[in-house]
């Protein structure tokens, strides 16, 4: 009988006797320090030394990007803004808390279709990299440029003609409200020189969440390819080529840690190529959840122990409303768990199966569906792990009236 796969360790974090350490804290202690149950906490020590081993994995001439959508909590921002080379933002409300952190607006880009006017106004005028995605987008920021007297600085977001392979969300490749097809960007570049808007280079992204190093290589090389050819229509000389991002964590059963030694590699060589296909341009690789995704928990209380038919519920004053991604309703196909434990009852061997729900009157609000877990008891902590990228921001936290959770960095 084959053995189930199983979670991969997450030894991102310590444990003291029963309890689990959050910023060197115990997690019972810390619940007191931030006064009520639920809340996201994210480590900094484990943000710092994310970044830390990619600037050790990938070449020294690639700047590293943090898309905040996938966690734009204002400190989390302010933090990664000093470890990072840029931040690609999303909208203009995040356009505000990057630059209310320190960003300059130099090191700063906006992608995202849909751009209302009022945001690209705000973006001219703040002098931010406008990834463009539409010829709408041109006609309006030339016509915001005359007005305010300011170039627009743009890049194109190019939608590729392949996927990342393996991609747990696909973002580029076939028709996609992304980015520009790349057919019609010689057409679009044509129509950046007339409009005499500043351009600076490319923006593709083919894909996020991959574990597989050889798919996310491919992509890049595809990608830069595809770069090469498009810099021929361009009115001026590439000085920014954004090659996407991709990179995973593990969530599910069966998953493994990324190996970034092949993309480094991989990098080192288009990097090389750059000097002098690109003299003038800055490489990036843009990433969100590889740098902040398991750096968080989310840590909620058990109210209930309940069994219904010899299954034992778990039920927490926390659920989908504040996670939806473990719900499973963020994405997910074929749901499947998060690494889930009783954070207060580390290190036994007193187990259980049982699964954890959250306080909705809804049969979607699951977090763990039949875990092997610590046997607990209402009043327990449970937390769950790789939490850090898509959390709070990503739920409907007013759903059905229930408090809003907390967030902290520690």
């Amino acid at each position: 009988m084959p053995i189930a796969p199983t979670h991969t360790t997450m030894n991102q974090f310590a444990s003291d006797g029963n309890q689990l350490l959050i910023g060197g804290l115990p997690i019972s202690r810390l619940a007191e320090q931030v006064g009520q149950t639920p809340f996201y906490v994210y480590d900094r020590d484990l943000l710092r030394s994310r970044v830390s081993e990619l600037r050790a994995a990938l070449p020294g001439n690639i700047e590293l990007h943090y898309a905040m959508k996938a966690n734009p909590m204002p400190a989390v921002v302010g933090f990664m803004a000093g470890l990072v080379d840029g931040i690609d933002v999303a909208s203009a409300g995040e356009l505000k808390i990057a630059l209310d952190a320190g960003t300059k607006p130099s090191d700063i880009s906006f992608a995202g279709p849909g751009k209302r006017n009022s945001e690209l106004r705000q973006a001219v005028a703040a002098g931010v990299l406008i990834n463009v995605e539409s010829f709408r987008e041109v006609d309006i920021l030339a016509e915001i440029s005359q007005d305010l007297e300011l170039p627009a600085r743009v890049a194109v977001r190019v939608n590729p003609d392949f996927e990342l392979k393996g991609s747990g969300m696909k973002m580029g490749g076939g028709p996609k409200q992304f980015g520009v097809d790349a057919e019609l960007v010689p057409e679009l570049l044509a129509n950046i020189s007339k409009k005499k808007l500043a351009f600076e280079g490319f923006h593709l992204f083919a894909g996020s969440q991959n574990l597989k190093p050889e798919s996310i290589c491919e992509s890049q090389q595809k990608s830069y390819e595809l770069a090469l050819a498009l810099s021929s229509h361009a009115p001026s000389p590439v000085r920014f080529l954004n090659l996407g991002g991709g990179f995973g964590i593990p969530y599910f059963p069966g998953e493994k840690r990324l190996d970034l030694a092949p993309i480094g590699n991989n990098l080192k060589q288009l990097s090389n190529r750059a000097n002098t296909d690109f003299p003038e341009a800055t490489l990036v690789i843009e990433l969100g959840r590889y740098l902040v995704g398991e750096a968080g928990v989310y840590v909620s209380r058990i109210v209930d122990r309940k069994v219904s038919r010899g299954q034992t519920f778990l039920v927490l004053n926390g659920g989908l409303n504040h996670h939806l991604s473990a719900s499973g309703n963020f994405g997910q196909v074929i749901r499947k768990n998060y690494p889930v434990a009783i954070g207060n009852r580390m290190n036994t061997d007193n187990t259980e199966t049982a699964s954890v729900v959250g306080p909705l009157c809804t049969p979607l609000d699951l977090l763990a569906d039949r875990m092997t877990l610590a046997k607990a008891t209402p009043g327990d902590l449970v937390v769950v792990y790789q939490s850090g990228a898509y959390g709070a921001s990503a739920s409907p936290q007013r759903f059905l009236g229930h408090p809003e959770v907390i967030e902290v960095l520690v």
